[in-house]
């Protein structure tokens, strides 16, 4: 009786283990199981704010979740992209970068979060060539001929840029150094008032965004000299690439997703299964394709070691040409 009982105990005992065990299984909802919210920390408008709509519709048909975008603008993209690293690392708040994301840890030195430690990449979404334009009267009509211009006459020529310490104004630090010319930066906050002053000649050149740029190109406002990328843009293919001019000279605008680095791996590998299915759909690259977005979608691993080897590379240029920030 003793040793019925005794084993009636040790099964019982084994059932709530094997209950226990479990349980964590059975508790544990796919993702997403609630909204996800993604951040942007940029204001509204541009690419990004495209990027991020396109994105926002996608996966709310494919999670069957609301996809929630909030902007957070502020100190370069510093702020929302803070947000994004002290969030709970659970899925649930993702953020998109650009450019300055790779930039902002050498020009800033009291940064909140560290890029490499607090975040992680989870795809490179896109990329976005930079266009090299000129006010209409400059007596250049592409990149050769403004290095040889800006040779001819130091410091003469001036160039706007969409703010100190952007991707637009550390390409055209990286264009004075490999070609060996000065011309001096003019920063806007934003790009609105530099294409004025650039359609009145104030100002020589900017240096934005080939899908900004393009239509003032195109209204014979400015006229374009060179897109600063290795190849042609499918959008301008009669535009030549820098790199046809000057070797090594490739600054692309890019677009990613970050979530915080204690997500986890699960987690993480669902989402980019998923971002990278919608970033192939027909509909999701002929729109990016419109403005001059070129999907990427790369793994996990190939965009951290992007992250951690332009953070490098762009620590180089900001001091070699000294830049600092407004």
């Amino acid at each position: 009786m003793f040793q019925q009982d005794r084993r009636h105990h040790l099964r019982s005992l084994g059932a709530c283990a094997l209950a226990v065990s479990a349980w964590p299984a059975l508790a544990a909802a796919p993702f997403p199981s609630k909204p996800v919210t993604l951040i942007v920390p940029n204001a509204p408008g541009g690419a990004i704010d495209l990027l991020a709509r396109l994105l926002e519709r996608q996966l709310n048909e494919r999670w069957g979740q609301p996809v929630l975008v909030v902007y957070k603008p502020g100190a370069g993209t510093v702020l929302g992209t803070d947000f994004v690293a002290k969030s709970a690392p659970d899925g649930y708040t993702l953020g998109l970068v650009v450019t300055s994301h790779v930039i902002n840890p050498a020009l800033r030195p009291k940064m909140p979060f560290d890029t490499l430690k607090d975040l992680t990449g989870i795809t490179q979404l896109a990329s976005s060539p930079i266009a090299i334009s000129a006010r209409p009267g400059l007596p250049v009509q592409n990149l050769q001929q403004l290095i040889d211009y800006a040779r001819r006459n130091p410091g003469k020529l001036s160039y706007a840029s969409p703010g100190s310490g952007s991707s637009m104004h550390l390409a055209a630090e990286r264009l004075k150094t490999l070609a060996g010319i000065d011309i001096l930066h003019t920063p806007y906050k934003g790009s609105g008032g530099a294409y004025q002053d650039v359609f009145g000649e104030r100002v020589d050149l900017i240096f934005d965004p080939l899908f900004s740029s393009l239509p003032h190109i195109k209204s014979g406002r400015m006229k374009a000299l060179a897109v600063i990328s290795a190849q042609r843009s499918p959008i301008a293919p009669d535009l030549p690439a820098a790199a046809e001019t000057l070797a090594g000279f490739v600054v692309d605008s890019i677009f990613g997703l970050v979530a915080p680095a204690a997500t986890p791996a699960p987690v993480l590998a669902s989402i980019h299964a998923d971002v990278v299915r919608v970033l192939r759909t027909d509909a999701m690259q002929a729109r990016m394709a419109e403005v001059g977005l070129t999907p990427v979608g790369n793994p996990a691993t190939e965009f951290n070691a992007f992250i951690r080897t332009d953070m490098a590379r762009w620590a180089q240029v900001v001091k070699q040409a000294g830049v600092t920030v407004d």
